[in-house]
């Protein structure tokens, strides 16, 4: 991993949610980025960063009410304002491109998204497997679903997400329907602020990739001649009808007699058996397994 994400920007207070306004710029690019005073006030403004006086330099031009920034590097990094006399007009944060950002870090380790069914929801969660979300400085990722969003559009709707040991939840709408073939893939596009770097990339998918039922429900077993008959229902989250979204189940089971573990794709079973539990998965494609249900003692 680059060395970059452990820079530490002395004086600068981290960001713990996206900033209203910021502009991202690439690092030492010879092309300004123009920081906007937001004002319908005419009049001569002054510009500070960190509530220090900005000093115009090459690289740091004032036309009218704005500012010309190039040459970008660590140290101009965070919040610049404008001022007319002792009124701030309003702030923009000047945040970096992170560099090579597939070399920076792993982008599938960081993101993962799952479908409890197929409908209109699914959740994503963004953490560092490593555990090292916290040591990086990590404090603000925020998802969008959509091509507006992977093409940088102004009007993506973000969602945001609190910081929970490392973890960022989120939940996403979709407007697919679950009767139809399923031909357009999902974007999911994250940006997160290291600091005051600023990691964007998109992740495709389709829906039927990220399926994974909640446990399914152990209803009953009813003693045959020879075997155990096991009920299985679908957890209360799955698709309806069911008879349209089928499950397939896997029971695991412990043999009384020797405490050998079994598998059965059958919901019969051999007798004599000290307790069970219960995973499901879509029948159709074949999706993740969902978690095992806990173990249930065997009383038929």
């Amino acid at each position: 991993m680059s060395g970059l994400l452990f820079l530490s920007l002395t004086g600068a207070q981290d960001l713990k949610l996206f900033p209203e306004h910021f502009v991202v710029a690439k690092k030492n690019d010879a092309n300004p980025v123009t920081l906007t005073c937001r004002t319908n006030i005419e009049g001569d403004v002054r510009w500070t960063f960190q509530l220090e006086d900005v000093d115009i330099e090459d690289n740091i031009q004032q036309n009218g009410l704005n500012l010309s920034v190039s040459v970008v590097d660590i140290p101009m990094l965070g919040k610049y304002s404008c001022w007319r006399g002792e009124e701030m007009l309003s702030s923009t944060y000047l945040l970096l491109e992170a560099e090579a950002p597939g070399k920076m870090l792993r982008f599938q380790d960081y993101l993962s998204c799952r479908a409890k069914s197929y409908d209109c929801n699914f959740s994503c969660v963004w953490i560092d497997k490593r555990q090292t979300a916290v040591r990086l400085g990590q404090t603000a990722v925020r998802l969008g679903l959509g091509r507006e969003c992977s093409e940088g559009g102004k009007t993506c709707d973000w969602v945001s997400s609190d910081q929970q040991d490392g973890r960022f939840q989120f939940e996403l709408n979709h407007s697919f329907s679950p009767y139809t073939e399923e031909s357009t893939q999902l974007e999911v596009t994250v940006e997160a602020i290291v600091e005051f770097f600023v990691l964007r990339k998109t992740k495709r998918f389709y829906l039927r990739d990220i399926i994974e039922p909640d446990s399914p429900n152990i209803v009953r077993c009813q003693e045959g001649k020879e075997d155990l008959t096991i009920t299985i229902d679908a957890p209360s989250s799955w698709s309806t009808p069911h008879s349209y979204f089928s499950l397939e189940h896997q029971i695991e089971y412990v043999l009384k007699d020797d405490g050998k573990i079994g598998r059965s794709s059958s919901v019969l079973i051999p007798k004599r058996i000290s307790k069970l539990r219960v995973r499901s998965r879509d029948a159709m494609v074949l999706s993740a397994w969902s978690q095992w249900t806990a173990w249930k003692n065997v009383t038929c």
